[in-house]
């Protein structure tokens, strides 16, 4: 099998109810695929339409009655609700065989009227999904999906199309969502590198703490940033280590000669022991953040490369609400997760001050800051789509590993 490119579409009652991060620790465990992109997407009736039209067909080839009920679903709960959007996470995987893989993490949906339908929790669907019928009237009296995704590469393209040509005329970020207040702020939050490194439900687990502020997700993007890009966003952490840091590495230094000399030196000598000693290690843990966060170091980066892609991922997302910023960090607890409270995204899955696992915004100056630096505004998944649609054109077989 070649690679395909696939889909995961969270629904907008999945994200009401807080559940995109349970889903995707199962997406992200239980597969070998690569997440290679995510946005929060807001239908317009045009989308919703569609998409519920090219559904129907497709389901009604396994069966009549669920494409019916999947389609009239669609246009009931993704279109615009009384002039306010809803919200669904898209979610973009790639890898071999990922329709038929995705398709088997997420399971057929379990009716109350099947003999079978005493679900074990083992797919998404047994665990986040409802399909309820009246066993007198064979009428569905409730029906929740949680998540939809594409049986076939032939269904995947088709969809994927769509959702890439609505794509490049939204924004990245939602507006005027269900549910939002005039008094509410914007805060911003990146995933760092740390928890992608290999197959793992950390992705999710911190979606999921963070969650419990009660914050609406309105926009997302992986993203890889650029040495140059780190380099701005951290810049003010070079000046902290450098007043913070290296003066008590100074001090330090003046100790360890006094131990193994076994002399007395003057105070006065921690300044020019600071600036030999402490300025460079301040530089070098500087060095090692910018490496953590965009994959090269910057002394070794060459200027002509400085702007190019890193070679970390990791997955900023966009909270709204009533007193973001604060409650943001209040969840994922102090730099530091040694001394991060139990419960906290940091003492739950931190290693130390530089691998914290998670980065939020401390202020609203900085939020549109970072919100810039990162280009919250761009998202490449509709570019990673038509890309891959062009090679499918080009190799219609599949053979594009």
């Amino acid at each position: 099998m070649g690679v395909e490119l696939s889909y995961i579409l969270m629904t907008p009652y999945t994200v009401m109810k807080s559940r995109t991060g349970g889903i995707l620790s199962r997406l992200l465990s239980r597969t070998d695929l690569e997440l290679v992109g995510a946005r929060i997407i807001s239908f317009d009736e045009e989308l919703c339409q569609q998409y519920a039209t090219s559904i129907e067909k497709t389901v009604a080839k396994r069966d009549s009655r669920d494409g019916a009920v999947l389609a009239d679903y669609i246009r009931e709960n993704f279109a615009p609700f009384d002039g306010k959007n809803e919200r669904a996470v898209l979610l973009l995987f790639r890898g071999e065989n990922a329709c038929e893989k995705l398709f088997s993490v997420v399971g057929n949906f379990v009716r109350s009227d099947s003999k079978k339908s005493f679900a074990c929790g083992e797919t998404i669907r047994d665990t986040y999904a409802d399909y309820v019928i009246d066993k007198t009237t064979g009428q569905v009296k409730y029906f929740e999906p949680a998540v939809l995704t594409p049986p076939s590469r032939e269904d995947a393209d088709c969809k994927l199309k769509m959702f890439s040509e609505y794509m490049d005329r939204t924004s990245n970020i939602v507006e005027n969502v269900i549910g939002s207040s005039e008094k509410d702020e914007r805060t911003l939050v990146i995933i760092k590198p740390d928890n992608w490194r290999h197959p793992s439900t950390k992705p999710g687990g911190i979606v999921d703490m963070i969650s419990r502020t009660g914050l609406k997700i309105v926009g997302c993007k992986l993203f890889r940033m650029s040495v140059a890009e780190a380099l701005e966003f951290y810049a003010p952490v070079k000046n902290a280590l450098r007043e913070k840091v290296a003066p008590a590495i100074g001090r330090k230094a003046r100790e360890l000669i006094e131990k193994e000399f076994n002399i007395i030196l003057h105070e006065k000598n921690d300044d020019k022991l600071t600036e030999l000693a402490g300025y460079s290690y301040a530089d070098d843990q500087f060095s090692q953040i910018i490496e953590f966060m965009s994959g090269v170091r910057p002394e070794n980066c060459p200027a002509f490369e400085l702007n190019d892609k890193g070679k970390a991922k990791c997955l900023v997302l966009i909270y709204q609400g009533i007193d973001a910023i604060n409650k943001i960090r209040q969840v994922l607890g102090p730099t530091d997760p040694t001394k991060a409270p139990g419960g906290t995204v940091r003492r739950d899955f931190g290693s130390n001050i530089m691998i914290n696992t998670a980065h939020a915004s401390d202020s609203k100056e900085n939020v549109e800051r970072e919100m810039n630096i990162v280009k919250i505004n761009r998202n490449s998944i509709s570019d990673i789509i038509k890309e891959y649609l062009i090679e499918q054109q080009n190799n219609p077989q599949g053979n594009n590993s």
